[in-house]
């Protein structure tokens, strides 16, 4: 999954038409059916995750090329239309964007409870992979919409989203278990977004030194911290490292640590995992580990993919409500309804592939 590349998505106003809208859900729903049934279901998660990809999904689907609502609308898309088929499928939607994203949780533990299997993994994993983009990836995006697709086996992938109010622009994120050894090390499938934000980035390789050392701040004793902050001749803020004076005030730091040594977290996912360690307190961390241990964060912004195409603002050209009624009814018949074995389906739809140049 390791691509590179630059995207720009910029915040638009207003909701998908709804006539775009009913049949976005027909679509993308057999859309991914055919890749459950040609690819399987992790290749269905390996798509959802590739930015390149999903963008290309949300163009086929008629929605505007370059919006930020092109990612909410299609996950609202396929998650409305995959209810229903969830058993058939064996592929999974929970959150949203909003108020619907603090969903997430206990749609997740209703699916599985009619699995048969524990929620906690996967409760933890959209927690964690929430909570990275919030706090511990600080770049002036603050997350909206969280998107959870999971599979009965229990893989998963994130579809998330963070808005910048002062720049009108938008950075999708994107999660794949099956690429995700560790929470706080590199985690990211990819990055999409606005190149050039200043970034304090404690899941990147480089602060792997600030990640240590913020975990054994939090389990020190808080005393023995601040006297070793008190003592400190100057604090020199550098002017790529935006921090407000709050975040280094010694009432507050007291606050933060006698929180953390309760806790005594044995890693840097640990403290990020503890409720109420959110970006404020890991910037004071961070912030504390450079001036005591010498241990200096990444700025690295990992925003890093570019795509194309589109069609709802009539770019390149107004849809086609009649051309997209028949491409649904056309991959719905071709894939529920013909009565032939899955097999012979695929490979109809092969032999269509191939007989295509010569047509032309």
């Amino acid at each position: 999954m390791a691509r590179t590349g630059f995207a720009h998505l910029p915040l638009h106003t207003g909701r998908a038409p709804r006539y775009l809208f009913e049949r976005m859900v027909p679509l993308s729903r057999e859309i991914l059916a055919f890749v459950v049934t040609e690819f399987g279901r992790a290749e269905a998660l390996r798509r959802l995750a590739d930015p390149f990809w999903f963008q290309s999904f949300g163009c086929v689907l008629g929605f505007d090329w370059h919006s930020s609502g092109l990612t909410t609308t299609v996950c609202g898309a396929v998650k409305e239309g995959l209810r229903g088929t969830e058993r058939e499928l064996g592929l999974y939607a929970a959150g949203g964007k909003g108020a619907a994203s603090r969903k997430t949780p206990a749609e997740i533990t209703s699916s599985c409870e009619q699995l048969g299997r524990a929620p906690d993994p996967l409760v933890y994993a959209s927690r964690m992979s929430a909570k990275v983009d919030s706090a511990a990836v600080q770049d002036g995006f603050q997350l909206y919409h969280h998107a959870f697709f999971f599979t009965a086996d229990g893989s998963w992938c994130v579809v998330q989203q963070g808005m910048n109010d002062a720049t009108s622009m938008a950075r999708r994120y994107h999660w794949l278990s099956e690429g995700v050894d560790s929470f706080v090390d590199e985690p990211h499938a990819a990055v999409c977004g606005q190149p050039g934000t200043a970034t304090l980035n404690l899941v990147a390789a480089d602060s792997a030194a600030v990640r240590t050392a913020s975990a054994a701040i939090a389990s020190a004793r808080p005393g023995a911290m601040l006297s070793a902050f008190a003592s400190l001749p100057t604090l020199d803020m550098p002017r790529r490292h935006a921090v407000s004076p709050d975040d280094i005030n010694p009432k507050y730091l007291e606050k933060i640590l006698l929180r953390t040594y309760e806790r005594a977290p044995a890693d840097f996912e640990a403290l990020l995992g503890i409720e109420g360690v959110g970006a404020k307190t890991l910037r004071a961390l961070a912030l504390t580990s450079e001036l005591i241990y010498g241990c200096e964060a990444s700025r690295r912004d990992p925003a890093r993919f570019s795509f194309a195409h589109g069609g709802k603002d009539g770019t390149p050209f107004p849809v086609d409500r009649a051309t997209y009624d028949r491409t649904i009814d056309v991959m719905h018949r071709a894939l529920n309804r013909a009565k032939v074995a899955r097999s012979e389906k695929v490979a109809a739809f092969r032999r269509l592939a191939t007989l295509a140049p010569a047509a032309r």
